[in-house]
């Protein structure tokens, strides 16, 4: 008796506790929804053992990994760190659960792995100090990995780790330099590499094991670096000497086979538009294409003994993950601006559906193109339904700069289009999608070349009526919270005001602090160090133009971002305050962002606050 009564009031509690739960989600806003409702990624699946997966959730509010094996359904939580873990991979024998474990999101830590069944971590690299991660890849004999290193003092090292012995360094440069992929029976490794000095266009190198050179692929035109090569994966077949790799010699990428053993090359010539990628089937017999052009992507099958494409239906948006399973079938992670993201399969239905709160959807997007000092910019519009203009407006700038904004489902802008703002994000000259030139087109003037395009979008977006002039916020994370100090500084009669969340602020200082691989980009964009180019630093600096600065700035920063390091943002706010300038700071305790989702839901919340208090003082 004493039992049953005991579980009946432990039911009474279960039952109060889900009727509280049930209340909150009820009360709780949209905008909050989508960042609290759980998501996952597009699992990965180790290639000898298809039943283990591993992906990634925000299930406990913290994005964290998760292994889940599809034999029996049951997943488990594999990591718990306050900041969370993101960076996972499964070995091809599907044993282990390799994770990089860093500081507070500083991104300078060591692998560790744990059995896939679960157990205790242990050093997966032991004798490697901690480090950037530069790529990992593991082999199938489950005791095998190449690890990449980067670092301020070595540039980048690679080694080759094998169990129960010490790692052995098989390459070092003080340039940028990854591990692209290990051949299906160990005997080759790609690497990709910067040598030359480009980091924006990289070359490949063959090695075995040993560090031996097998082969090398540079692509160059006109006697200059301008194309870029990237390492897709060796063919799944054991003796296979085939890498498909991504070149970029019409323009844009596209896929070909490589033979590192002949040099022979394969070229696919699929005529598609816009930017491919791809990658083996499990049986080498074909190859997945993934095809992303102007926004939104698409997914192929191309077969290679009859040199055939055929579309793999996939509803219009943007496919942001693909993988081809062994039976044949694709799994794929899509997602629309007015659909929330899921994990679908060609065999009908969603794959991975995770529990709890379902996301709100939110408003279609709107496609803009206008024309620009370098040709037609690509942006994309949402609005709250049933409402005209001329209505507060965001230019919600995207980071990178190689990264572009797409027809997918993103939480930020739906949060502003609830609170009945318009959001406009541009597509400007940097970015990925529209053809290596307009990717190219950044060189030496940086930041200001983007701006040139946000200002040609600004002008149809208050021509048109649909921006209010006089409400206008421009805001953006990473690169995009550069362009938005930048536009404030350069623009300073263009917007109401800026809202600038981990940014490059002082651009010498954030050089001299970032981490080796961000050094080299910023080389190859400005054309050489702060010393060797120190007209092009300045004139790309925000802190340059701080004292032209007019409009409110909020500015929110982590203390152990690696990448847009506070001081430099410290240096930025310090001129604000020496000019008495409106402004606010947000310091959190994570690194380029965070994986907290209430930390995450904080900032926006401070956001949408601070753009409330100072539209409303305007005329």
């Amino acid at each position: 008796m004493t039992e049953s009564n005991g579980s009946d009031a432990r039911d009474q509690r279960d039952q109060h506790e889900q009727v509280v739960q049930a209340g909150r989600q009820e009360r709780m806003p949209d905008w909050e929804k989508r960042f609290r409702a759980p998501r996952v990624s597009l699992p990965d699946w180790a290639e000898d053992a298809p039943d283990h997966s591993l992906f990634v959730s925000n299930a406990t509010g913290t994005y964290e990994l998760y292994a889940w094996d599809r034999s029996t359904g049951e997943q488990r939580q594999v990591t718990d760190r306050p900041n969370g873990t993101t960076d996972g991979v499964l070995s091809p024998d599907g044993a282990w659960i390799w994770w990089f474990d860093d500081k507070d999101g500083d991104e300078f830590g060591v692998w560790r792995r744990q059995p896939f069944t679960g157990g205790a971590d242990e050093p997966a690299a032991a004798g490697l100090d901690a480090s950037y991660p530069a790529g990992l890849a593991l082999g199938r004999d489950g005791r095998t990995a190449v690890v990449g290193r980067s670092t301020d003092e070595d540039g980048t090292t690679i080694h080759l780790v094998r169990t129960g012995e010490d790692p052995v360094e098989i390459y070092r440069h003080r340039e940028s330099a990854g591990v692209g992929d290990l051949s299906h029976d160990g005997s080759l490794i790609a690497l990709e590499h910067t040598e030359h000095g480009d980091a924006m266009h990289s070359a490949l190198r063959v090695l075995r094991p040993d560090g031996t050179a097998v082969a090398d692929l540079d692509d160059t035109e006109g006697g200059t670096r301008e194309l870029g090569l990237e390492v897709l994966g060796f063919a799944p077949v054991d003796g296979d000497t085939r890498l498909l790799i991504g070149h970029q010699r019409r323009g844009r990428w596209e896929p070909l086979v490589w033979d590192v053993a002949t040099g022979e090359e394969t070229d696919l010539a699929l005529e598609l538009p816009g930017d491919v990628s791809a990658e083996w089937y499990p049986d080498g017999s074909g190859l997945l294409i993934a095809h992303s052009f102007e926004a939104r992507s698409e997914l192929f099958r191309y077969d290679l003994a009859g040199r055939t494409l055929s579309e793999i239906p996939t509803p219009k948006g943007t496919v942001s993950g693909a993988t081809a399973r062994p039976d044949g079938s694709v799994e794929f992670l899509w997602s629309s601006s007015a659909e929330p993201s899921a994990v679908r399969s060609t065999t009908g239905g969603v794959v991975l559906d995770p529990p709890g709160m379902k996301s709100p959807g939110s408003v279609p997007v709107e496609d803009v193109w206008v024309e620009g000092p370098g040709g037609r910019i690509h942006a994309l519009v949402q609005k709250p339904q049933g409402v005209t203009g001329p209505l507060p407006t965001v230019f919600d700038i995207h980071g990178g700069p190689t990264w572009h904004d797409s027809d997918s489902f993103a939480a930020g802008p739906a949060a502003w289009v609830d609170h009945g703002y318009a959001v406009i994000r541009v597509n400007y000259r940097g970015s990925t999608g529209y053809g290596r030139a307009w990717t190219d087109a950044l060189k030496h003037r940086v930041g200001l070349i983007e701006l040139e395009d946000i200002a040609a979008v600004r002008e149809w977006a208050v021509t048109s009526g649909l921006a209010d002039p006089d409400r206008l916020i421009l805001t953006g994370g990473s690169w995009g919270g550069y362009l938005t100090l930048l536009g404030l500084g350069v623009q300073p009669d263009a917007w109401t005001l800026g809202i600038a969340a981990v940014p490059v602020a002082d651009y010498v200082t954030a050089y001299h602090d970032e981490m080796e691989a961000l050094k080299a980009m910023d080389r190859t964009l400005l054309g050489g160090t702060p010393e060797e180019v120190p007209d092009r630093f300045e004139a790309s600096s925000p802190l340059t133009y701080v004292d032209q600065v007019k409009a409110p700035v909020y500015i929110s920063a982590g203390v152990n971002d690696p990448r847009c390091p506070i001081r430099q943002i410290e240096n930025y706010v310090k001129r604000l305050e020496t000019r008495g300038a409106v402004h606010e700071v947000y310091r959190y305790d994570a690194g380029h962002g965070s994986l907290v989702v209430d930390e995450r839901i904080k900032q926006v919340r401070l956001e949408l606050e601070f753009a409330e208090r100072h539209l409303s003082r305007r005329p």
